[in-house]
């Protein structure tokens, strides 16, 4: 399996990323693909002692920086590491590309390079998130910050499939966020695209607000990318918030420490549920290739984590799967052109 790891992507550079395809390639024995300045990735190789064969680097001399912007940069930085995997990607050469670099920039070279699924109108970004008894699926997270009606069940197909591939749910539930139950609520938005869920074929169980997100009443969960976006930011937010109080109070007394020691197995376990390093990157999914977007602070076990999310995404053939059922349910309305 090919797997090509942009080495220039997170915030710290290529320290995680070289790390991760050490690990990775140990990990599954597969050699991976490391895109980035030959002259800077050779020597950390060497220097950590790296295999024969076991990372093979792809030069990508530019580096696509937080600060650019995603459309120039796109067209402007065609040598980056971000460009180059997203080459190989559309030629064929690499079966998944991971980033752990600017959103934005993975969107606009996805679609400027690779390009849409036929009939796509627009790709969404999918974030797993933790839930009761499990995982759901919340999309869009940040892709687009306003959509029309119609690409809510896109994207509702999109994540009935990811669902159905990546987590093993067979008719996945999907929801419509919204700040009500009943049909008839939230904004304009919501009330529009109601009907068109129900009427798509898909296991629709209607509105869904965040608290039954969280409970796990749906593993589908659709809506904008901005209210997608704003949730997951204050989802970690929340979590960080309640982790640090609940350590402060532990801390606060005899009693409370002697409890807090008892119940550290407990403390970690939930730890590691909440933590985003555990679930590694999310999907980029409607582009017509495997792109998965990790958070730009990934350290190397989080990239690993993305690296066998993608591993996942192309075992159990996520992308034939998607194109052959956008092929069949969406036979009119094909926007050919970003817009």
């Amino acid at each position: 399996m090919r797997i090509v790891l942009d080495a220039m992507g997170s915030d710290t550079h290529p320290g995680p990323e070289v790390a991760a395809a050490l690990q990775a390639a140990a990990t599954w024995g597969d050699p991976i693909l490391l895109a980035g300045p030959e002259e800077v990735l050779q020597p950390m190789l060497r220097a950590a002692g790296a295999a024969p064969g076991s990372v093979r680097v792809i030069h990508a001399p530019e580096v696509l920086e937080m600060t650019d912007k995603p459309a120039d940069a796109a067209r402007g930085k065609a040598r980056s590491s971000m460009a180059v995997g997203m080459e190989l990607l559309k030629t064929g050469e690499a079966d998944a590309f991971v980033t752990a670099g600017n959103t934005g920039g993975a969107m606009a070279n996805a679609l400027f390079r690779v390009g849409r699924i036929r009939g796509v109108k627009r790709p969404a970004l999918t974030g797993t998130f933790p839930v009761r008894n499990g995982q759901a699926i919340l999309l869009d997270i940040g892709a687009n910050a306003d959509v029309r009606p119609e690409f809510l069940v896109q994207f509702a197909i999109f994540g009935s499939l990811y669902a159905e591939t990546v987590l093993g749910r067979p008719m996945p539930r999907v929801g419509l966020l919204s700040n009500g139950e009943e049909s008839g609520k939230g904004n304009e938005l919501v009330k529009e695209a109601y009907p068109l869920l129900a009427n798509a074929g898909l296991n629709f169980v209607g509105n869904i607000e965040p608290k039954e997100f969280y409970a796990g009443k749906a593993d589908v969960v659709v809506t904008d990318g901005f209210t997608g976006n704003v949730l997951l930011k204050t989802s970690e937010a929340v979590a960080s918030f309640l982790i640090s109080m609940i350590r402060e109070q532990i801390k606060s007394g005899l009693t409370t420490s002697v409890g807090g020691l008892l119940a550290k197995p407990a403390f970690k376990r939930v730890g590691a549920i909440l933590d985003p390093g555990e679930y590694g990157a999310a999907p980029l999914l409607g582009i017509d290739g495997l792109v998965f977007v990790g958070h730009g602070r990934s350290d190397a076990r989080a990239l690993v984590s993305a690296i066998r999310v993608a591993r996942q995404a192309v075992a159990g053939g996520l992308l034939p799967a998607m194109r052959q059922e956008i092929r069949r349910r969406l036979t009119s309305g094909i926007a050919e052109d970003v817009e």
